[in-house]
């Protein structure tokens, strides 16, 4: 059972005898790394958002949505793991599986070190430490892309949307927040109480940013919505840095941070 130990590390992967074999992935980020970490094999059931890597992928069985599991079909898959979320899967059906004698390792990253935590717990967990190299390089790019920019007096303003009607953004206490502030971009609406605030365009106009990133996904932000933001007063539209980007580089956890440090801190070079 996955019983959240009360530490310095409340996510930390529950204690295995032996390292499972069957594992059911409800986290598309997590699905992907699973794959990258040589763990592929072991996958046996994904949910219908789990979409990479595309040719390996298509082959496992969908147990439906992260906000929707089909628990019996989980249970029919005989997983001796099962990898969820604490933001995108539900507690009742995390409860379920537990009731039912499957152990669930609930993870949160908020930070980008979180995410190598998370990478070195999957590996050490799972004892399968082939990529070690792999997860070094990337700790190597993250340590050099953050360096860029820690004396750095004049970051870009950012704006980035995650929903839209109602309107919703990102605060300060957010995994995204800490990516785009390690790639060279000033959070807006860093200051907002709530986690996901509601804002309007007015209250975009007020933020002044300079780069307007537009993401697919949670929400999928269209050239239309580029051209609605690019009416507004400022300076990102008078720059044209209003960008649709592939959102798996701003909300996917995981090894998805290698091509994130690559291409985030391009869109954050604020034209002057």
């Amino acid at each position: 059972m996955s019983t959240l130990p009360d530490n310095n590390h409340p996510y930390a992967p529950p204690e295995f005898s032996v390292a499972p074999r069957r594992i059911v992935s409800l986290i598309p980020s997590m699905t992907e790394t699973l794959f990258d970490l040589n763990l592929g094999e072991r996958v046996v059931g994904r949910t219908d958002y789990c979409t990479r890597p595309e040719e390996r992928v298509s082959a496992i069985p969908s147990i439906g949505g992260p906000k929707n599991p089909n628990i019996s079909a989980i249970l029919s898959l005989q997983p001796d793991l099962v990898i969820a979320n604490h933001e995108e899967n539900r507690k009742q059906d995390v409860e379920a599986l537990e009731a039912a004698g499957i152990t669930v390792w609930v993870t949160y990253p908020r930070t980008v070190d979180d995410v190598f935590v998370l990478l070195w717990d999957v590996m050490n967990a799972l004892e399968e430490t082939s990529m070690v190299p792999r997860v070094r390089l990337i700790e190597y790019q993250y340590d050099w892309v953050k360096g860029l920019f820690l004396d750095e007096k004049d970051l870009p303003r950012v704006f980035v949307p995650i929903w839209k009607n109602p309107l919703m953004t990102i605060s300060s206490d957010t995994y995204m927040h800490d990516l785009l502030a390690v790639c060279g971009g000033e959070n807006v609406f860093a200051d907002q109480e709530a986690r996901y605030p509601q804002i309007t365009l007015a209250d975009v106009e007020a933020s002044q940013p300079d780069i307007v990133l537009l993401p697919e996904e949670p929400y999928a932000f269209t050239e239309t919505d580029a051209a609605e933001f690019g009416r507004l007063d400022i300076p990102a539209a008078k720059t044209q840095q209003i960008h649709l980007v592939d959102g798996s580089l701003l909300s996917w956890h995981g090894t998805r941070i290698a091509y994130a440090l690559e291409k985030l801190p391009v869109l954050l070079k604020k034209v002057r």
